[in-house]
């Protein structure tokens, strides 16, 4: 709502830089096209591996955790019976996800839709899912004793109905005039919306919904083939000071957009990165076994310094285990080096020059 409110002024100023990325990603999106028309099944393959990747991950953001083998079965096409609440919101999301994905035509977002993505999100629980706040709420670092600092303070709980009207039409009016590119106000839209915080809970999990409806209907399929939740919740540090950096200031419409925008678009161009290795990757290896496609990208396509993380998404499929293990082989015979322990350990490729 602030963000279109004040548009010329927040549109002002764009970073140098956000320029190239922006048009990287929509190279991206050129190549994304020419690969859906020459390789279908690999895409196919693709899209089911993401789509667990990315459930796991959003729930995670907000310290929701499930275990890769029971994601894997509660996302299965006949899935287990939810034991607990954690499960009870993957299953919510698993839908929500599901819906969009599936979906033959996506029509640009409504407060209707954002009511009923949060609806599905908490389907399984108790929870009323599908209204909106009934009081004030803060975003904050939580400590043991409740919140510790406060981040932000969205407005008052009776002005929401009114803001989320306002920004649903704000943003549709600024895409259909051309106002900027399109990702920019996807980006403006979204901080508007974390901003007003309109939920009492899963505010991120509906933001993160309405990102991939956005991009899906805007073209950028990526979202399919690599899980922008993923790369979310592992650059997740940098979320949060993004989007607390470009709230500062928000009440009063002087905040700026670009910290925000700039976030968004370092991590769409870094999925549409994967996903090309992905491909590459992929193509041509399907009779290979899994560890056999590991030693594959480690020697054709990987950086000269790697982590687990980066190879789990250039190589789908193929379990942590096996990964390491074949880490491990290379590291044997001489070609990789390990350096650090733990999650921040690296892989580093050894000249035999």
């Amino acid at each position: 709502m602030r963000s279109f409110d004040e548009q010329r002024r927040a549109l002002e100023g764009m970073p140098a830089g956000l320029g190239a990325l922006l048009s990287r990603i929509d190279v991206g999106r050129g190549r994304e096209e020419l690969f859906q028309a020459q390789l279908p099944m690999l895409l196919e393959s693709l899209a089911g591996q993401t789509r667990i990747e990315s459930i796991r991950a959003s729930n995670a953001i907000e310290g929701i955790e499930v275990s890769r083998q029971r994601a894997e079965r509660l996302a299965s096409p006949r899935p287990a019976r939810s034991r607990n609440r954690s499960e009870e919101e993957f299953a919510g999301y698993r839908d929500a996800i599901d819906e969009l994905m599936s979906a033959e035509r996506l029509d640009p977002p409504t407060p209707v839709l954002m009511l009923r993505l949060h609806r599905q999100v908490y389907a399984h629980t108790r929870a009323a899912g599908g209204r909106l706040k009934s009081e004030d709420n803060v975003i904050g670092e939580r400590g043991p004793h409740g919140v510790s600092r406060v981040i932000f303070r969205p407005p008052p709980w009776r002005q929401t109905e009114g803001l989320v009207q306002a920004l649903f039409e704000g943003y549709g009016e600024a895409s259909d005039s051309q106002a900027a590119h399109p990702l920019v106000l996807l980006a403006a839209f979204i901080l508007d919306l974390l901003a007003i915080h309109p939920f009492e809970d899963g505010n991120g999990r509906v933001a993160r919904l309405l990102t991939t409806h956005e991009l899906l209907r805007l073209g950028y399929g990526v979202a399919r083939y690599v899980s922008v939740e993923q790369r979310i919740y592992e650059t997740r540090n940098g979320y949060y000071e993004a989007l607390e950096a470009s709230q500062r200031g928000w009440h009063d419409g002087q905040h700026t957009i670009w910290p925000w925008v700039e976030y968004l678009a370092t991590v769409l161009a870094g999925a549409y990165r994967d996903f090309e290795q992905r491909v590459a990757a992929e193509r041509g290896t399907t009779s290979m076994t899994k560890a056999d496609r590991v030693r594959h990208w480690v020697l054709t396509s990987a950086p000269r310094k790697f982590s687990l993380a980066d190879v789990r998404r250039a190589v789908p499929g193929v379990s942590d285990p096996s990964i390491r293990m074949a880490l491990r082989s290379l590291r044997d015979e001489g070609r990789l080096r390990s350096e650090g322990a733990g999650r921040g350990a690296l892989w580093r490729q050894v000249d035999l020059g």
